[in-house]
């Protein structure tokens, strides 16, 4: 019997969460304890970015290391994820069908933005996993779409799995350590203000954050990290049930919310 998945926004934080995971590592791995095994993952991650949507059809996806200046320990680590070109050959037809481009990939591995929560959620690396890239260039709005075009998938058994954070901000990570530690005040703001939108189910203002939301310039110079976020919104569907998993700040300016968008 096949279980209806719900799609989750989870956060990769900085490379090293995958050494220390502390509160949201055990959030989104209890998460995923409470699911039905899927048949596939879809793992959406903020730093694969393309010009059209692009999906993997690689049988054993490398683990990418995509990052430098890190304790050595990680360069050991990784993820001896499996692929599928059946599931993925359902994600491109998809995406098809709700009329946006689409290309195949078929040495695509795994960054550190897809393995990291992956390695905490399914340790044992056994469900097949597809990546699909994100195209920044459309903001919000593709990204949603991109999402929706995912959402019918979820009544075949495919996990939606999209990995950013809700807030991203690396030069304010160097402020704030200069000066003891404190987080400002637009991480927490911005991070609640997002809750009650999606609580509200306000999806135009959800969609117009930039404009709407205390802090959205500083919380996202650039909002690649948080495209995630609407690609699982849309993937939940129409009228998705929110609930909000974990929420909490790692490393002074990265907010590490998670979420599931369960399909009604």
């Amino acid at each position: 019997m096949t279980h209806t998945q719900p799609a989750l926004f989870v956060p990769h934080g900085a490379p090293t969460f995958a050494l220390r995971p502390g509160a949201a590592g055990a959030a989104i791995a209890e998460a995923a304890r409470s699911l039905t095994l899927p048949r596939a993952i879809v793992v959406v991650s903020a730093h694969w970015d393309t010009a059209v949507p692009s999906v993997g059809f690689a049988a054993r996806p490398e683990t990418i290391h995509d990052f430098g200046g890190f304790p050595d320990e990680l360069y050991t680590l990784r993820y001896p994820a499996t692929g599928c070109r059946e599931a993925a050959g359902e994600v491109v037809s998809a995406i098809t069908a709700a009329g946006l481009p689409v290309q195949a990939v078929a040495d695509r591995g795994l960054d550190h933005g897809a393995w990291v929560p992956l390695r905490l959620m399914f340790p044992d690396a056994d469900v097949p996993v597809i990546p699909l890239s994100i195209q920044s260039a459309g903001g919000p709005e593709q990204a949603y779409r991109l999402g929706r075009a995912l959402a019918p998938l979820a009544a075949k058994g495919f996990l939606v799995i999209a990995s950013g954070n809700l807030t991203h901000n690396l030069r304010d990570y160097q402020t704030a350590a200069r000066n003891g530690g404190r987080i400002p005040a637009y991480v927490r703001e911005f991070a609640d203000w997002l809750a009650s939108r999606l609580n509200a189910g306000d999806l135009p203002a959800l969609l117009d954050y930039r404009r709407q939301a205390p802090g959205a310039v500083q919380a996202h110079p650039t909002d690649e990290h948080l495209l995630p976020l609407y690609v699982a919104l849309g993937a939940g569907g129409e009228n998705a049930e929110v609930s909000r998993l974990h929420a909490g700040v790692d490393d002074y300016v990265l907010a590490m919310d998670a979420y599931a968008f369960q399909p009604r």
